[in-house]
């Protein structure tokens, strides 16, 4: 999508501190980190947001899911991290394109929201 902020980070037109990358998902530092670890997983194929996940993307879902995981590890959050999806405005959804924010470093309240 021609104004999706995170296709045109995809496609290398804006910069990213990236973490992990290969043909399916994108993996970077959050820009306005809400933990002393904030990253976001990205599928490359463009999903609007949870709602919007069909069949054929449960593979990528998935995946997303295993990376974000042994990403989390690596920066040495393994042991208590916390895996967000917003969907939709209301919800606090600000880009429209599915991501899973991953947040470790420091207790997390409950409840979130």
């Amino acid at each position: 999508m021609d104004d999706c902020l995170f296709c045109k980070i995809i496609n290398g037109d804006i910069p990213a501190d990236k973490l992990y990358e290969d043909d399916d998902v994108l993996a970077f530092r959050d820009i306005s980190p809400q933990a002393p670890c904030h990253f976001l997983v990205i599928p490359k194929k463009h999903i609007v947001g949870p709602a919007d996940v069909a069949p054929e993307d449960d593979a990528i879902i998935g995946k997303m899911m295993r990376v974000g995981s042994e990403l989390a590890s690596k920066e040495g959050i393994a042991d208590g991290f916390r895996v967000v999806f917003n969907n939709g405005a209301s919800a606090g959804q600000t880009v429209f394109h599915i991501h899973m924010h991953i947040l470790g470093g420091r207790d997390m309240a409950w409840p979130p929201g």
